[in-house]
């Protein structure tokens, strides 16, 4: 197949990842490739086994009488919705097979009508009034891409909207590999408020456990106000990493600490810790539960940091090699990347049908 994958246009596809969609763009279209077919993948840059077609850079502004009117939304939005717009119009002569709607902007469900190539899309997150909008608009349109979740948590969120397929998020088991453990807790992913670092800093102290933090700093003000003050001998910020070095930290840590304070769509962290052989101790939030089980981690229920403290204990105790084996099992790339493949083929094909139909009644 030709495959278009329209992903971000905010973050690059390129190592390290600013965050788990741009993850699982590279991961999808890379395991595509590998499985014979051609993809583009639409972002802001990026590097991969794919083609890559740039969306315009952030840079729109309107005229001068444009930015006057009190309506005018900040000079961010606009030039995103300008980028989006711009790959909406190139994918509706690009020619693809199928193009897979890998973002959480409203604009491509919005303008599918426009796109002639079957239509696929995965939703990322929980619902927003953009994306509702958009899909209620189009509820009675051949063209509504069909939907994805990235988990039964997250489909359940959008299930007054239309029925949803659930494909989990798998990794690449061959750069999560299992390691040997050690000491220390670690807590990795995007430093923003909603992932609620500093609420892990304040359970590995309670458990008298030293923590390393590692990520993008994606909200500056909270990482100042809320981390930094926390940080000191016995918690670190090791930064941004690349995935190999990552999977170093992980792997060497004893228990890897996950603390959504929103609803989490999937949570790939769970994902790679286990892959790396890393019990998990976590809040229950979104598809948490979802994800863990008795062998691969340790549940709280939601800013309960005491038991929080508890579970970094108790997690800290199961057998790595079962870890592992749960990763093995739910969370592979090639088993998310061949369901993807079918269900391309099965909406391609259901597109072919209804075109051969309609030149048979012409």
């Amino acid at each position: 197949m030709d495959v278009g994958i329209l992903a971000g246009a905010r973050f690059p596809i390129t190592e390290p990842f600013l965050g788990g969609l741009e993850m699982h763009t590279h991961v999808l279209g890379s395991g595509l490739v590998r499985r014979g077919h051609d993809v583009t993948v639409y972002a802001a840059g990026g590097d991969g086994p794919y083609a890559v077609s740039p969306l315009l850079p952030v840079d729109f502004t309107g005229t001068a009488s444009a930015r006057m009117d009190v309506s005018s939304a900040p000079a961010t939005v606009v030039s995103e919705h300008h980028s989006y717009l711009d790959a909406v119009l190139r994918l509706s002569k690009a020619g693809h097979d199928v193009v897979h709607v890998n973002s959480c902007h409203y604009l491509p469900f919005a303008t599918a009508g426009l796109i002639p190539s079957a239509m696929t899309a995965t939703l990322h997150s929980p619902p927003t009034v953009w994306l509702e909008s958009a899909l209620a608009l189009a509820a009675d349109s051949k063209q509504r891409p069909t939907l994805i979740s990235v988990s039964a948590a997250n489909a359940a969120l959008w299930s007054g909207v239309a029925h949803i397929e659930v494909i989990h998020n798998g990794i690449d088991l061959r750069s999560w590999t299992a390691g040997s453990g050690g000491d220390r807790a670690v807590w990795f992913g995007r430093i923003a408020p909603e992932k609620a670092p500093h609420l892990a800093l304040g359970a590995a102290a309670l458990a008298g456990i030293e923590i390393d933090i590692v990520g993008p700093i994606q909200d500056e003000r909270y990482f100042e106000q809320h981390v930094v003050p926390l940080l000191g001998p016995r918690a670190t910020y090791l930064g941004h990493l690349a995935t190999n070095e990552l999977a170093g930290v992980v792997g060497s840590a004893r228990v890897a600490v996950v603390t959504p304070a929103w609803e989490e769509p999937f949570g790939l962290v769970i994902a790679e810790a286990l892959a790396c052989g890393t019990p998990v101790a976590a809040f229950d939030r979104g598809a948490v539960s979802e994800l863990l089980d008795h062998r691969s981690g340790r549940i709280a229920p939601f800013g309960d940091l005491d038991l929080l403290a508890a579970a970094i204990d108790s997690a800290g105790q199961l057998d790595r090699r079962g870890c592992r084996q749960v990763a093995e099992e739910r969370f592979s790339a090639d088993v998310m990347v061949e369901r993807y493949e079918r269900r391309f083929e099965e909406v391609v094909a259901a597109r072919r049908s209804r075109s051969a139909l309609v030149a048979a009644d012409v």
